[in-house]
């Protein structure tokens, strides 16, 4: 347990003074009436044998209880962190040099550290810190698209060295600064194919990760896509050495394609834009069997209005499975579009949602 996170007897006792500066970090059901509440609710104190409690709303519906028709748990509090969260969040792209404490950040927001790590990586998909992290490579790209010299890049964007651009931006740079600037000239993909229940199967990789997961007809059409899409890096078959890696990426793919392995935990080496990661990093959180339509995405990255912009996020997405833009379909429940056919998404879906209820 965090050293913030409240335990059962310090939630107890907050339910008992009523205190509405605990609303929103966590949640009490009554299990006798079927009803969970606010901690600040005014209704008639229950037995604490009856009494269990719930991080989320979600969580307390999952149990089989409802909202109280008093207390409102799910109205007025979300909206207000959602804004709180979100402010935090411009502050941090306003300021991408500075550092942030957890502390900090809850100091200014009004909520302990523990409720606000939550529900900060709840509503923008990344920790407070990782999303610091993210506004510094968006500036650090910035700059060196600019073509300010790369050790005033890397100052500029508050990382103090270039060992702390490799340490923590590896994942989201997709590259070295240098390599980032040139387009890519200089660096070497690997690449190879499989065959998969979805059938064939390319992948590309960097010596990080995958940057390149596709499926297609045939190897030649994807070689060239594979080549478009990274044209100033060398590209070559994947060499014997690195043979068994790629079988057991391949392996792994397959097992989570037949529904046996839900959970994918494979190196990534990916590119875009600050608004495709931010998209991408969100659908890395939607659970295995679960879906979101494209205005509930822009919605949870607190671009509401930005729906088309989420579908083109997902159609540019280059690592299928990896980052599961199939989990995204339209709001009126069709499935909407998909990069590699209707009928490979259908498939990805109903494999998931099998699984899921095993």
């Amino acid at each position: 347990m965090s050293k913030h996170e409240l335990n059962d007897e310090q939630r107890w006792d907050a339910v008992q003074r009523r205190d509405a500066s605990r609303d929103g970090e966590f949640f009490y059901g009554v299990m006798t009436t079927g009803v969970y509440c606010r901690p600040s609710c005014k209704s008639r104190l229950a037995l604490r044998k009856n009494v269990r409690f719930f991080g989320t709303p979600e969580d307390a519906e999952r149990a089989g209880l409802r909202p109280c028709k008093r207390c409102r748990p799910t109205s007025g509090a979300t909206n207000v962190l959602n804004q709180v969260v979100h402010e935090l969040a411009r502050q941090i792209d306003a300021e991408p040099e500075r550092k942030f404490s957890l502390e900090q950040l809850a100091k200014r927001a009004g909520y302990s550290p523990f409720h606000l790590q939550r529900s900060f990586k709840a509503i923008i998909g990344s920790s407070p810190k990782e999303y610091q992290t993210a506004a510094r490579v968006r500036t650090l790209k910035k700059e060196l698209r600019n073509e300010a010299p790369v050790a005033d890049a890397i100052y500029q964007a508050g990382f103090g060295s270039g060992s702390r651009v490799y340490e923590k931006a590896d994942g989201q740079l997709g590259m070295t600064p240098s390599e980032y600037r040139s387009g890519g000239k200089g660096l070497t993909l690997s690449y190879a194919s499989g065959q998969t229940p979805l059938g064939l199967m390319m992948i590309g990789a960097t010596d990080r990760g995958i940057c390149f997961l596709q499926f297609g007809d045939s190897e030649r059409a994807l070689l060239a896509e594979l080549k478009q899409q990274f044209a100033s890096a060398a590209v070559q078959a994947m060499p014997d050495s690195s043979r068994g890696e790629f079988e057991s990426w391949i392996a792994a793919l397959n097992r989570h394609l037949r529904g046996l392995e839900p959970r994918l935990d494979l190196p990534m080496d990916v590119r875009g834009t600050a608004f495709q990661l931010i998209v991408w990093r969100y659908l890395q959180q939607v659970p295995y069997g679960e879906v979101r339509s494209y205005s509930e995405v822009a919605e949870a990255i607190g671009k509401p209005s930005a729906a088309r912009a989420v579908a083109r996020a997902c159609a540019t997405n280059s690592v299928a499975l990896l980052i599961p833009c199939h989990r995204v379909v339209r709001g009126t429940g069709e499935l909407g579009g998909y990069r590699w056919g209707m009928q490979r998404k259908r498939v990805l879906l109903d494999t998931e949602r099998a699984a899921s209820k095993r």
